[in-house]
């Protein structure tokens, strides 16, 4: 991931507008969904079970919700090519 595109208002905007549609799609299956929620979850439960990520909780879940909608755009977009193709 680029930098420029980390820090810009676009694409945050564009990720909050993103994660809730992606969770509830049925495109996407329920393990690459658990890939988000499972880590995010753990973190803000167990935050002192990890103190080797001296990040705090809403640092550690802004990373993983934008790993999170560019992963899940990509496996979308695939399963939609390959329907299209039947």
């Amino acid at each position: 991931m680029k930098w420029n595109r980390f820090f810009s208002l676009q694409q945050w905007s564009h990720v909050f507008k993103r994660l809730p549609s992606l969770l509830t799609s049925r495109e996407l299956p329920l393990g690459e969904k658990l890939l988000f929620l499972i880590p995010v979850l753990a973190y803000w439960v167990l935050p002192d079970v990890m103190p080797f990520m001296p990040i705090d909780d809403i640092g550690v879940t802004l990373l993983m919700m934008n790993w999170f909608v560019s992963r899940a755009e990509r496996k979308t977009a695939f399963v939609y090519e390959q329907k299209k193709v039947r």
